[in-house]
């Protein structure tokens, strides 16, 4: 009786039963793992495996991220595969986060996909020691090489002619200016890391360019975002994750190149640029171990992609600003034309008696709102932040969006509005403006990145006005890559 009992049971468990079995054994065992830790902000309820994913809007997340904020508050948290993303939202909850409790909040989280392509070390992915030299090394080398100084501003007037000159060649005609403005500006901080800079016509910087673009437009695919929850799989698939692995590996390797053309005619007594000071560091007796050719290669390549994308895409968004807006693009040429002529290019010291100017810049990156979701950081420690617990290695989103469009900081968040920045005429500056994030891990190139956007930006406007080609109406979509950017457009600068 016992066996026919056995033999019953065996016929009646079939392979599909049992894996139908196993399968709710894993969800029940993936969702007893998903509980949220004790003392954790809320937020949406995850999905097996996959957890909050799916419930975002690729295109959109930032946007989403808006609505979950309404629904939960100013602090709510997520999941992604099994990794706890707590976001903040709002001036204060940034500024405790970010400044107050800043010394919790410096480590970088180690998503899969950024250690695949950046690994930890440079300067954007390390932490910890590795970090605190690279950064304090790269500033000091920054400003040995003219940043805040008459140098570098002229190196950039430099620079702005050879833009404008190819922005003349277009005669007036409709034309996509992503790649000379990304030309022009990578050309700045080519020249501090590389001693060079590039023409617009040379064919192979022009494809590094363009390799450069696709890497950062497949970052947030959703193929790239399945990497980051499922690498040990996904890994081996085909998927847009492939062909970002292979971008990079190619701009690492120009990058690698010129090291050893630097290595080649190196001369410890002639420093020309980034790559010789830090070949000099290494060179030094008492050098921190840091001080190696990984965290070199990282460092540079880091300086590259971080002082091309953020300032090339505000620029293209002003451009587009302007066309769609001519009478504010009236008023600055009216006052470059007053303050400046027509005779010399812009120099920083027009800025303070240029406050209208001034307050479009300041506005173009309110509006642009460019890197919405911020830098993400991650607790170096337990803490606690607005009575939440918050257990070492959370990941922390400070959302730039809630704050560069807050209706409670901003008379008008979602106009174009450069009476943002003015006040009796003045150019008047607002706590709520951080595009460059804030504390201790604020971008090290802000300084650099406001010297070319006036300088960039006034002498176009000096030179041409911008509108729309004919019979084409222009608007403000845009996609999100790394950056939240314009989706390509087409322009006419006209020469004044």
């Amino acid at each position: 009786m016992l066996l026919q009992g056995l033999s019953a049971i065996r016929e009646a468990v079939t392979l599909p039963a049992c894996l139908l079995f196993l399968a709710l054994l894993l969800i029940i065992a993936d969702c007893r793992k998903r509980r949220r830790p004790k003392g954790f902000p809320p937020g949406p309820l995850p999905l097996p495996f996959v957890g909050n994913m799916f419930q975002m809007d690729p295109k959109k997340p930032h946007v989403a991220m808006q609505k979950l904020a309404e629904k939960y508050g100013k602090i709510f948290s997520l999941q992604f595969g099994n990794m706890w993303i707590v976001t903040v939202n709002g001036l204060p909850l940034v500024k405790e986060a970010l400044v107050h409790r800043g010394e919790n909040f410096l480590d970088r989280p180690c998503f899969p996909i950024s250690y695949e392509v950046f690994g930890v070390s440079g300067l954007i992915n390390s932490n910890g020691k590795i970090w605190k030299e690279q950064r304090r090394f790269a500033l000091t080398t920054l400003r040995n090489f003219g940043l805040g100084k008459r140098s570098l501003e002229e190196r950039i007037q430099e620079e702005t002619r050879y833009l404008t000159d190819a922005i003349e060649d277009e005669k007036g005609q409709p034309f996509d200016p992503h790649f000379q403005i990304n030309n022009a500006v990578s050309n700045i901080i080519c020249s501090i890391t590389f001693g060079n800079r590039y023409e617009y016509h040379d064919s192979q910087f022009q494809k590094l360019l363009h390799l450069f673009d696709e890497a950062i437009g497949l970052q947030t695919s959703t193929g790239v975002q399945l990497y980051n929850v499922f690498p040990a799989v996904v890994k081996y698939l085909p998927g847009p994750h492939q062909t970002l692995f292979k971008n990079w590996k190619q701009l690492r390797s120009f990058v690698k190149e010129s090291i050893e053309k630097h290595k080649a005619d190196w001369s410890p007594s002639q420093t020309r640029d980034f790559i010789d000071a830090y070949l000099n560091e290494i060179a030094k007796e008492d050098a921190p171990a840091t001080f190696n050719e990984e965290n070199l290669l990282q460092s540079t390549l880091d300086l590259f992609f971080a002082g091309t994308e953020t300032t090339s895409t505000t620029l293209r968004w002003a451009l587009l600003y302007m066309a769609i807006y001519p009478e504010v693009q009236a008023k600055v040429q009216g006052e470059i034309d007053s303050v400046i002529g027509q005779s010399r290019l812009p120099a920083m010291d027009d800025r303070e008696h240029m406050p209208y100017t001034n307050a479009v810049i300041h506005e173009t990156q309110r509006k642009s709102n460019i890197v919405p979701s911020n830098v993400p950081r991650m607790t170096s420690q337990d803490t606690t932040l607005a009575g939440f617990h918050l257990p070492k290695g959370t990941v922390l989103l400070a959302s730039l969006t809630s704050v560069l469009l807050d209706k409670e900081e901003w008379e008008t968040p979602d106009v174009f509005n450069p009476g943002h920045f003015l006040e009796n005429g003045q150019f008047k500056k607002r706590e709520a403006f951080l595009p460059f994030s804030t504390g201790k891990r604020v971008c090290l190139g802000e300084q650099l990145a406001r010297m070319e956007l006036f300088l960039f930006f006034t002498a176009l406007l000096q030179k041409f006005t911008f509108q729309a080609p004919k019979d084409v109406i222009l608007n403000l979509d845009f996609r999100l890559t790394f950056t939240l950017s314009p989706q390509p457009y087409r322009i006419c600068a006209l020469p004044r």
